[in-house]
């Protein structure tokens, strides 16, 4: 099964940094050189800026998207894991998803997650476009996500300006000691459990935050446990009350689906997206 990309793109948080035509998704991206330019996939090829004729760039352009789209994603093996479960009718909903869309670097990720605290997805998304384009690199029609320089030039004001909220002041203290090298977030070797513990020592991120980190970020199997939307999903699914849906009772159902738990997790935070939407619209 192939990586549906208009699917794909629809999950994604609309940060004003990529964009989708037809069938071919542009992504505008900044590289280690810090040379920043558009990067294309239409289902079968890469498209890169004609300026990029290096094979390096053009390569650590590749590895981004193939990263960002989960296209090396074995869907297949996810449907046959459900096809006897509860969720098999999420196959056939969303054939063709790859795990949470994932963003180009993990500092964007954070970003992004610590904006998503307490506020719900399109809330959220509205402020982290606000963001990229108070302080993100303008490229054609869609901007580079801000470096950490960027955003830490801008002052807390500036930051709340974005309709940040009190999350300005986490994103402006955890970005000013990822710069200091105090925080990492190249966290690739750790496993899970000693990954939550390492990031939830900085002020800003709690367990949620970090859960989410993780699968957004550095797409570990791993899903955020206490999450509504997951925890709604699973409750619509099995037709109980969302207060009777507590964090062990998500990582019992969850658990035994072993690699594919984090990206079932996504499918049924997903089916809780729709659902709720349909909802509000009656």
């Amino acid at each position: 099964m192939a990586v549906d990309i208009k699917k794909t793109a629809h999950e994604m948080i609309k940060n004003g940094t990529w964009k989708l035509e037809g069938n071919t998704f542009y992504q505008a991206l900044r590289l280690k050189s810090d040379v920043v330019g558009i990067v294309a996939y239409n289902g079968g090829d890469f498209l890169f800026p004609e300026t990029w004729g290096g094979r390096k760039e053009r390569k650590e352009a590749r590895e981004k998207l193939f990263f960002i789209l989960g296209l090396d994603t074995d869907l297949d093996s996810l449907y046959s894991e459900i096809s006897d479960s509860p969720f098999s009718f999420l196959a056939e909903e969303f054939k063709g998803l790859t795990l949470p869309p994932a963003a180009p670097s993990p500092y964007q990720a954070l970003v992004e997650v610590i904006a998503q605290q307490q506020v719900n997805f399109e809330f959220a998304q509205r402020t982290i476009r606000n963001l990229v384009e108070m302080a993100g690199e303008k490229v054609g029609d869609i901007y580079a996500f801000p470096t950490a320089d960027q955003i830490t030039s801008l002052t807390l004001d500036e930051l709340k300006r974005a309709k940040l909220g009190y999350r300005a002041g986490y994103i402006k203290h955890v970005t000013e000691l990822y710069l200091k090298g105090e925080l990492k977030l190249d966290l690739w070797e750790m496993d899970e459990n000693e990954a939550i513990k390492y990031l939830t020592a900085f002020r800003g991120i709690g367990k949620w935050t970090a859960e989410l980190f993780l699968a957004y970020g550095l797409r570990k199997n791993t899903y955020p446990s206490g999450d509504l939307g997951l925890r709604r999903g699973i409750a619509k699914i099995f037709g109980k009350s969302v207060k009777d849906v507590k964090e062990k009772d998500v990582r019992e159902i969850l658990e035994p689906y072993g690699k594919w738990k984090g990206l079932l997790a996504f499918y049924i935070i997903c089916y809780d997206r729709k659902t709720e939407l349909e909802r509000r619209r009656k």
